[in-house]
């Protein structure tokens, strides 16, 4: 597996930077920073603890699992997402007790719900427009067949 290439600080330790957490996802790990002091978990990163004013986190790895909190339709984007509309927004409660928004693919036959399973996914190549970072997005969790 290809090494991910971080931003570190003078001790080594990785910085609690947008771009790291990006570069992450570029390789699919879906990560967020956890305070050393109150254990708070923070996504997106933060160089200070919204909580405990503490500076010092820990990089984790979260599951990408979740239940869809809520969503909208967006028909008329943004200039940069038009040519991807119509599409999906949503805001996902992920496993761990964090929200987290981002984009929702389904099939058009599929009505969202509340409450539904969703599971993160990362695009395999980079955009060449805006924004020019790995992009993650929701889709449906799969049942295990047992």
């Amino acid at each position: 597996m290809e090494e991910i290439t971080l931003d570190r600080d003078e001790r080594g330790e990785i910085l609690p930077t947008i771009q790291n957490f990006y570069r992450f996802c570029g390789h699919g790990r879906l990560m967020a920073l956890k305070c050393i002091e109150c254990k708070k978990l923070l996504i997106p990163p933060r160089i200070i603890c919204p909580n405990c004013s503490s500076s010092r986190f820990k990089w984790i790895q979260l599951s990408g699992k979740g239940k869809l909190r809520t969503f909208s339709f967006i028909h008329i984007a943004p200039k940069q997402f038009s040519s991807h509309a119509p599409y999906i927004i949503g805001i996902v409660k992920l496993e761990e007790g964090l929200s987290l928004s981002g984009r929702i693919i389904v099939d058009k036959d599929v009505k969202l719900e509340i409450g539904m399973d969703l599971t993160v996914e990362f695009e395999d190549v980079v955009s060449t427009g805006w924004p020019q970072w790995p992009r993650y997005y929701f889709r449906l969790a799969k049942l295990i067949e047992q």
